[in-house]
């Protein structure tokens, strides 16, 4: 993207020229009474962004069921005027209680909340497209009533297309609907939601008006927006709130605080929020699957299907590479995949990918639209998410038309590399898997050595979750790490976790060679291979000197591996016991090394009780040096020493009746699990 294409696109500076941007101003200026004129010395907002909040869609077709805004419609930003002076003074000074809600009871948070909204009243739109004003509102809203928040939300339904697209009241909106998320989940479950301060104090003569429910509010939203769907896509700040509202409408997760990369907000929104005091919607339920009524499953299907008819080729294709729009695009992707619609002929993937859905044959147009796109830093996103979601047959069409005889290269580029790793981990069968590891394998040394082992790691992903492969992928990287002779695997756990050719291992120094990172993650994986995959990793684990995989232990990246040996699931317990007496007698000086500690939680899991009891004594001997350090105290704590020093037969029979619930679980799992087996080979003999 050129310079031009990036000033656009950042957030609240101006677009266009002096001109446009003075008309413009003077279109959506708003005279206000005197009251409320704020002199030239007090706040004033920052500028809008004119250049990004008036796009608007013109692709020149004249199709009344196409999604379009024509050049006579387009549509500004809401604006009401500048805050009144004495409003916003009083709202900063209520900020101060709004970041720290320490309330004697009660009923004193829900004076002061109700007494907030008293003042505000009737500049509530003002407020939501004010600078400060938009900011404390989302803090009001974590503690209001739920009838508030209804009554606030219905407020926003005269003008909701012009306040969705402004850069602050778009902000408050999102929160609307996160919040109103919250209060379904808890409605579904016949709860009262927890959103509520208490019933609102209200004077004796006024008469509370009957507000919407959550559920008509976002029925309301849906059709308001969908006419403008694709406008709003392609709009910087609305674009976030469509993104919301689908996942509301699906009941799907919307903010996952395991991982931060799933969440809705963006580092740069997260950070401004987290400077100012601020807390995310940080409620157990939008971090799970939702039951969500009826009414809004059916909304959701229908808009699905409104857009995915209306939405053309050439909108549909441009939001493939628009970095505003493509993520509500994956997310449309997403949930049409769960309803079965993704690959229909002229659906909307269908569209993106230039019809090869419903017309595979060769088109050198197509083809060439799609190789670009494998090489854009967006369109790569967009592609990540449709192997994904892709069908055996997609897949196999894309593999074949598109990389097959380029993996190699492709690999190794700085942008397409990471749609290869979405290829190779997202294999849908046996078959392709090893078509995949067959071209892959002459480049594995190239991408372990040149900082691209993550293909690596997607082809075992692969490999581990289609149970298949295993003797394949180590052949590839038997011959990526240069070992030819049976007697060089010995080395392969050290070649795999400094990541080095055989060769150039045999000749360093082995003391001064660092742990590589992706090396380690790679040999994790090694060892949860289906059936003997694991040996390999084992047998050369065997062959080194205790003392120098002993010192792992001590290394951030040498005890992942070693941990992961210890705790994985499809090593013998008689190998792990193996594994464990070359720590004996080293228990207490792993107890207190901040890694080795780990170590020896994973060894005490996997033990029987004879060797618990033998490993507390060690840690008994040398309590003092143990006692000392704080990683020491946890794992005393973890092996409860104190109670085994002062009741050493309660302490057996409650590891007793741990490892007896551990069996019971394991035997429940395993016969769970074996009738699936049974009767998936059943299915397959009746097939033949």
């Amino acid at each position: 993207m050129g310079e031009d294409g990036k000033r656009k696109t950042r957030r609240g500076k101006r677009g266009g020229d002096a001109k446009k941007q003075k008309d413009i101003e003077a279109s959506t200026e708003t005279v206000l009474p005197a009251s409320l004129t704020a002199p030239s010395t007090e706040y004033t907002a920052p500028p809008m962004d004119s250049g990004d909040s008036l796009f608007y869609f013109d692709t020149g077709s004249k199709d009344e069921n196409t999604m379009n805004v024509d050049k006579e419609d387009k549509i500004s930003p809401a604006s009401y005027g500048l805050v009144n002076p004495d409003l916003q003074s009083y709202l900063k000074n209520c900020e101060t209680m709004l970041d720290d809600p320490k309330f004697e009871s009660i009923e004193d948070r829900i004076i002061f909340v109700n007494n907030v909204y008293e003042e505000m009243k009737g500049f509530e739109l003002q407020l939501t497209t004010d600078h400060e004003g938009s900011r404390i509102l989302e803090k009001l809203f974590r503690i209001s009533s739920e009838y508030q928040i209804r009554r606030f939300f219905s407020l926003m339904r005269e003008d909701t297309i012009r306040l969705v697209i402004h850069r602050f009241s778009s902000h408050t909106i999102q929160t609307l609907l996160l919040l109103s998320a919250v209060a379904l989940e808890r409605g579904v479950h016949g709860e009262t939601s927890d959103l509520a301060a208490g019933a609102e104090i209200e004077g004796e003569d006024e008469v509370r008006t009957k507000m919407p429910t959550f559920e008509e509010l976002l029925l309301e939203l849906v059709n308001t927006l969908t006419p403008q769907w694709a406008f709003l896509m392609a709009n910087e700040y609305a674009s976030h709130i469509l993104r919301v509202l689908l996942l509301v409408l699906a009941g799907n997760p919307i903010e996952d605080q395991s991982n931060p990369k799933n969440s809705i907000k963006s580092k740069r929104s997260a950070k401004y929020v987290e400077d100012r005091n601020g807390e995310p919607i940080n409620h157990p339920s939008l971090s799970i699957q939702r039951k969500i009524p009826d009414s809004l499953t059916d909304a959701l299907d229908q808009l699905l299907k409104t857009t995915d008819s209306s939405i053309n080729d050439l909108v549909a294709r441009g939001f493939t590479t628009s970095r505003v729009g493509s993520p509500v695009l994956q997310q449309m992707l997403v949930l049409q995949s769960k309803k079965g619609t993704l690959e229909q002929p002229g659906s909307l993937l269908d569209k993106c990918l230039l019809n090869l859905v419903s017309d595979p044959t060769e088109n050198a147009r197509r083809d060439s639209a799609l190789k670009l796109m494998i090489d854009d830093i967006v369109g790569s996103h967009f592609l990540q998410k449709v192997m994904e979601l892709a069908s055996p047959k997609l897949l196999q069409t894309l593999f074949e038309r598109y990389f097959c005889g380029r993996l190699s290269v492709l690999s190794m580029h700085p942008i397409s590399n990471f749609v290869v790793q979405s290829l190779l981990s997202n294999a849908k069968n046996e078959r392709q898997l090893k078509m995949m590891i067959a071209e892959i394998q002459p480049s594995v040394g190239t991408l372990l050595f040149k900082q691209r082992p993550g293909v690596v790691r997607a082809l075992l992903d692969s490999c581990i979750r289609l149970r298949a492969g295993s003797v394949e992928i180590m052949n590839a990287l038997y011959s990526g790490l240069g070992i030819s002779a049976l007697d060089e695997r010995k080395e392969l756990i050290n070649l795999l976790a400094f990541l080095m050719p055989y060769k150039e291992f045999v000749n360093a120094d082995y003391d001064q060679l660092p742990f590589r990172i992706q090396g380690s993650l790679i040999i994790q994986l090694v060892l949860q291979l289906p059936g003997d995959g694991h040996e390999p990793i084992m047998n050369s684990f065997f062959a080194q000197a205790p003392d120098r995989m002993y010192s792992w232990c001590k290394d951030p990246s040498g005890s992942r591996i070693i941990e992961a040996i210890i705790s994985s699931e499809h090593i013998p317990l008689a190998t792990k016991r193996q594994v464990l007496d070359q720590y004996s007698n080293k228990y207490a000086d792993l107890a207190v090394n901040k890694y080795g500690s780990h170590i020896v939680d994973a060894c005490w899991k996997v033990s029987d009780m004879p060797y618990k009891e033998k490993i507390m004594i060690e840690l008994i001997q040398r309590e003092m040096l143990v006692q000392d350090s704080p990683f020491g105290r946890i794992v005393m704590r973890n092996c409860r020493v104190e109670q085994y020093k002062r009741r050493a037969d309660e302490w057996r029979e409650r590891e007793r009746s741990l490892q007896k619930g551990k069996r019971m679980f394991k035997d429940i799992f395993d016969s769970s699990s074996t009738p699936n087996k049974r009767s998936d080979k059943k299915s397959k003999k009746s097939k033949k």
